[in-house]
């Protein structure tokens, strides 16, 4: 047997055939041709590791497929159209109806209401009696100082004639005098009581006058017991009753309220500190009240008085709206929902409010910084956002200044998603 010996020998071995000679025997092992080294095959783990991983991956994708198609949703819009029309701003507040002048009568002096002529509603002319007070007292004082009046004046007439006396008895002793018939001493006697006499009359004079003022002032407070009337109007109000007794020593107590004209009114309006910047003489006004649901009534601002009005630290100014009430529709005292105008525009391109207050997903001023006025309009269905430049805003509608927009454009005010389906998330 041929010894292995290698690859090679062995090869050549069986190659070629051996030869032998005559007479010679000889055995040979065949020994199989060895194949060429390959590399080591690789492990059956490595296939499973790799076929796991790609299981795993495939599995994520689904997942993350599944669980987006579990979360999806669709966007429903709510969109307004782009209109022209009006535009208005307005400062409202409430305020109450009250005459545009209102006469407070009442009375100066004291005692019982005697007669009573005036009532509520009662129209009255300038000079006209309402109510009469108790004349008697006031009466009797007058009386007394018409006496004592008379008694000064008489008592003046008696000066006067001592007057005229002593002026005589002075000539004479002065006549007298010049003869040396009186001595010097009864010229000068005359001559004071000359002057005596003319100091009296003087003194009956002031008297008097002084007695006739205190019966013109007996007189006044005798006037003053009739209650008339200052100007010509409509009594709205009447306070007192017949044998009512008035004091008027320390206030003077109110006997009627008596307007002047009551087809003029003004609303006086109390409009917070906030809005009183936008409110000016002139602007247009507003109101409604209750007794007229469905009627609108109109007026001018008048005045914007500057004195504040503090209750429970909320201040507001007044300002009072005129208005024609040539129907005597209003009343005094009325409450009035007051709309002052600021501003106003007519047929202005416009949209609602809420178009400029819309961001897609509700996101909206990302990173805190201002960003530029926009829509959101839908163009081929989609929402494109456009950049507008707004005016004036009355709280229901902005006016667009200048925008890519036309009338019956659509612009979103708000959006609502819908869940697709109600897939069960995945867990993985």
């Amino acid at each position: 047997m041929v010894p292995f010996g290698g690859y090679q020998g062995v090869s050549r071995m069986l190659d070629r055939p051996m030869e032998l000679g005559p007479g010679q025997t000889g055995t040979m092992a065949l020994v199989a041709k060895p194949q060429p080294t390959s590399p080591p095959a690789s492990h059956p783990r490595n296939y499973w590791l790799f076929g796991g991983l790609v299981s795993i991956g495939a599995l994520a994708i689904a997942g993350t497929a599944w669980w987006l198609s579990g979360t999806g949703s669709t966007i429903q819009y709510t969109t307004a159209a782009v209109t022209r029309g009006a535009i208005t701003r307005a400062v409202t507040a409430t305020g109450t109806v009250n005459p545009v002048l209102t006469i407070i009568v009442g009375t100066y002096v004291s005692g019982v209401i005697q007669d009573l002529s005036c009532d509520y509603n009662t129209q009255v002319k300038r000079g006209q009696i309402c109510a009469k007070i108790d004349p008697r007292p006031y009466q009797t004082v007058v009386d007394q100082n018409k006496a004592n009046l008379a008694a000064a004046k008489a008592e003046l007439d008696k000066d006067k004639a001592s007057l005229a006396y002593a002026e005589l008895f002075y000539e004479r002793m002065a006549g007298l005098s010049k003869t040396n018939a009186v001595s010097k001493d009864s010229l000068d006697n005359a001559k004071n009581l000359l002057d005596q006499a003319r100091a009296q009359a003087g003194v009956d004079e002031a008297v008097i006058a002084q007695r006739a003022a205190q019966l013109a002032t007996a007189q006044v407070n005798l006037d003053y017991t009739n209650i008339v009337s200052p100007v010509d109007g409509t009594v709205v109000s009447r306070n007192v009753t017949m044998g009512q007794t008035v004091a008027a020593s320390f206030q003077t107590p109110t006997l009627f309220l008596i307007a002047t004209d009551l087809t003029k009114m003004q609303v006086d309006t109390n409009v917070s500190e906030s809005d009183i910047g936008e409110v000016k003489e002139g602007n247009k006004a507003l109101f409604t009240v209750d007794a007229y649901p469905k009627r609108t009534f109109e007026g001018i601002v008048s005045q914007v008085r500057q004195s504040p009005q503090t209750v429970q630290n909320v201040v507001t100014y007044d300002v009072v709206v005129s208005v024609d009430n040539s129907d005597l529709a209003l009343k005094p005292g009325m409450t009035a929902a007051n709309r002052v105008i600021s501003d106003q525009r007519t047929d202005v391109l416009r949209v609602p409010s809420q178009a400029l207050r819309y961001a897609p997903g509700g996101q909206r001023n990302a990173g805190g910084k201002t960003e530029e006025p926009r829509v959101w309009a839908m163009r081929d269905g989609k929402p494109l956002a456009v950049p507008v430049t707004a005016g004036l805003d009355d709280d229901s509608f902005v006016e667009i200044v200048k925008a890519d927009l036309k009338p019956d454009d659509r612009v979103i005010i708000s959006e609502q998603r819908d869940a697709a389906k109600t897939v069960p998330r995945p867990r993985l």
